[in-house]
């Protein structure tokens, strides 16, 4: 919330067309619009934009598909231990221990209002989710809710799923990058033309288009006169990307990821996994890395 401060919103779209590839008109136009409201408010000297997020759902959904595909996969031979562990493969929590329990406990209320459609989900397994903690099952509960895009229409499931969709909308705007450029387009477009991300808005388009490309979520972008040229060069000489304090609270709590082969033998020789968890732990210590590390027990 920008307090005391003489504020405008501009809504903006970014329309790309091929007869005007590597020309940056965006730049152009948002110094034109801003000469013009200025002349007219020449006391208002912040800019803001509320803006869609079309890349988030396109990017969050695979994510959850891939943690469910990891996480289902069938125990492997020990003899492939040192296959696993000089591989890539980890599960990532992509949601907090709250947020599970916030999800289940908003998607059981919603199973005995009566008002579910022809989503399905196995009753049994989702008791089970909780009293064990499994990442599968709250997961995959996630996935098919989004999927479904009728989560929004009730607002038990809106508000369970509010949290989790809100911080990783936070991550994929300031974290989640190709080429060292914010990975979603319009997010770089404004970067690139000296803005920061300042606000997330829950359900500012609460259109089907909406709920299908951001979960209902817009961002403002907020342009001040005296950082603009600052703020784009230093996005587009190192990446860096200007956000409030309110964005970075989303991102405090670092999502902890498992190694493949401790899940997959965790259930089937606890102690065994236990001593590889001991080992990994060491082998990450030497390594200098900070990542924090669980096992389901």
């Amino acid at each position: 919330m920008l307090v005391g401060i003489p504020w405008i919103s501009i809504i903006t779209k970014a329309y790309r067309s091929p007869g005007l590839s590597g020309i940056n008109l965006g730049k152009f136009l948002i110094k034109r619009v801003i000469h013009l409201l200025r002349r007219d408010m020449p006391h208002i000297s912040i800019f803001a934009t509320l803006s869609p997020i079309p890349g988030y759902m396109h990017w969050l959904l695979p994510k959850f598909a891939s943690q469910i595909k990891l996480s289902k996969s069938e125990s492997e031979d020990m003899k492939h231990f040192s296959e696993k562990c000089s591989g890539s493969n980890f599960i990532e929590d992509l949601l907090l221990p709250e947020e599970k329990e916030m999800i289940l406990s908003g998607y059981l209320k919603w199973l005995q209002s009566g008002t579910a459609s022809e989503i399905e989900f196995d009753k049994s397994e989702c008791m089970d989710t909780r009293e064990h903690d499994s990442v599968k099952d709250v997961t995959e509960i996630t996935y098919e809710l989004l999927t479904s895009r009728e989560w929004n229409k009730s607002d038990i499931l809106s508000e369970a799923l509010k949290p989790p969709l809100l911080r990783l909308c936070a991550r994929y705007l300031l974290k989640e990058k190709k080429r060292g450029k914010a990975l979603d387009v319009v997010a770089n477009f404004h970067l690139q033309n000296g803005s920061m991300i300042e606000r997330l808005n829950w359900m500012a388009d609460s259109s089907d288009k909406g709920i299908e490309q951001s979960g209902g979520i817009m961002v403002n972008y907020v342009y001040r006169l005296d950082k603009i040229d600052e703020y784009a060069q230093s996005y587009l000489n190192t990446g860096h990307i200007h956000a409030s304090s309110s964005l970075h609270q989303y991102l405090e709590v670092i999502t902890e990821v498992v190694p493949v082969f401790l899940i997959r033998n965790v259930n089937k020789a606890p102690r065994v996994a236990m001593l590889l968890f001991a080992l990994y732990e060491l082998y990450k210590y030497n390594q200098c890395l900070c990542s924090r590390y669980v096992v389901n027990e």
